[in-house]
């Protein structure tokens, strides 16, 4: 969970996709909120791509309740949840 704005914001759900093609796929959707916010979207794939070449097939919930969506800010959330799961998987 990532907040400026003191709630949870928009919940989204990724995870990695097993098919038949060689390269995986990566499913990203919106459970509760806005739906509109590609760069959410962007932030939740990241994220599952990082946890799926970690080696782990776990799926991934994300609360993201910000007032900044811009790239800037996404990366640096992306960072430091990348840095806090190196040390748990």
């Amino acid at each position: 969970m990532a907040t400026q704005i003191g709630s949870m914001g928009t919940i989204l759900q990724a995870r990695k996709e097993e098919g038949v093609s060689v390269d995986p796929t990566y499913n990203v959707t919106v459970v509760f909120g806005k739906r509109d916010e590609p760069m959410l979207m962007a932030c939740a794939r990241k994220l599952i791509e990082h946890i799926s070449n970690s080696g782990s097939s776990k799926a991934l919930v994300l609360s993201l309740g910000l007032k900044d969506h811009s790239s800037g800010t996404l990366k640096e959330i992306v960072s430091a949840v990348m840095e806090k799961l190196t040390e748990v998987i």
